[in-house]
């Protein structure tokens, strides 16, 4: 069974993506098209990366055959990677064409559009992910472990730093293309505290940023709380280094993890332990990158088991991740038309 990828967006974390399919057990996977909204830039990311077609429209891509979905045929999915504010659109038209679809983060602007490519691809059958490539890592398994067994005891305080200076940066600076650091990073710091707090529902949320000159967020911090007196701190800063590490606070000590969205570390108070990534001679942009593969073999796994979402990043939290980025994204006073 042969999973044939589509590729929508010939940008840098396509690239990366595609060098990371690479590296996965040969046989299983193979990368049919990319499409682009300039032809050329599609044909040269297909010559470059050993891609079989090339189109200069979404809609090609959605028509050809040999990437959807049939149940007497080899599995195929297709990955929207390009700014946030095209996935709505683009992953819709995936969809309605018969195409599982594995869409980078954030899904969507909002909760509302979120909520309508769940519900689409629920009619149609088709599998929908959010490519939060974080929950797939080796270290995330090994934090479920030792939260749930009771090493740091009961898990009362969880914080989440992202920033890098990133000014001039236009996913982030643009608001019409869907930027600002609550979307772009903050997504990563609070699907950490989801993880950690896993089933529980927040009481309130407070938040407060500053604003660049387009009406983006350039900075954020949002203080969570929970039943039984838990509380979560994320912030993120697209104009200064942050500490860029989570800590996990209980009450029998701390849990820190290094670079928790593409974390290799985890620092518990009698033991670190260290998860090699995969090895490989294809060169990345960033070393860490090559964990693509991980999101890459757990896309494989769940479309070989028949599943519809995957149990890593359900439906439900991709749902709840939009409502609470929408909710810190008010009240910092960034507002996109789509949300009107």
């Amino acid at each position: 069974m042969v999973l044939t990828w589509g590729i929508l967006g010939a940008g840098k974390i396509s690239t990366e993506f595609v060098k990371a399919i690479s590296i996965v057990p040969k046989g299983e996977h193979q990368v049919h098209a990319v499409a682009a909204q300039n032809l050329g830039r599609a044909q040269k990311f297909a010559a470059d990366l050993g891609v079989t077609k090339a189109y200069g429209t979404y809609t090609e891509l959605a028509n050809d055959k040999e990437i959807g979905m049939n149940l007497c045929a080899p599995f195929r999915s297709v990955i929207s990677r390009f700014y946030c504010n095209q996935h709505f659109e683009a992953t819709k038209l995936m969809l309605a064409n018969g195409k599982h679809v594995l869409c980078e983060k954030p899904m969507t602007l909002n909760a509302t559009q979120t909520r309508e490519l769940i519900n689409l691809a629920k009619k149609k059958k088709l599998f929908l992910m959010e490519a939060l490539w974080s929950r797939c890592f080796p270290v995330y398994d090994k934090l479920r472990s030792l939260i749930d067994s009771n090493v740091i005891g009961e898990v009362k305080y969880v914080t989440a730093q992202f920033g890098h200076a990133y000014k001039d940066m236009e996913r982030i600076t643009s608001k019409e293309l869907g930027g600002g650091t609550i979307l772009d990073l903050g997504i990563y710091t609070l699907q950490f505290v989801q993880f950690i707090y896993k089933g529980l529902t927040p009481l309130s949320i407070v938040a407060k940023g500053t604003l660049n000159e387009n009406g983006v967020d350039e900075s954020s911090s949002a203080m969570i709380t929970y039943k039984d007196s838990k509380i979560a701190i994320v912030s993120t800063d697209a104009r200064l280094e942050l500490s860029n590490e989570a800590c996990i606070v209980g009450t029998k000590g701390i849990i820190k993890v290094p670079r928790f969205w593409a974390p290799e570390t985890i620092i518990t108070p009698t033991e670190t332990f260290h998860f090699e990534l995969p090895k490989t001679n294809v060169q990345f942009r960033n070393e860490y990158l090559m964990g693509l593969s991980y999101e890459v073999l757990e896309v494989e796994k769940c479309i070989k088991m028949g599943l519809l979402e995957c149990p890593k990043i359900t439906h439900a939290e991709s749902l709840e991740l939009a409502q609470l980025m929408d909710k810190i994204r008010a009240d910092v006073g960034v507002i996109f038309d789509e949300d009107k």
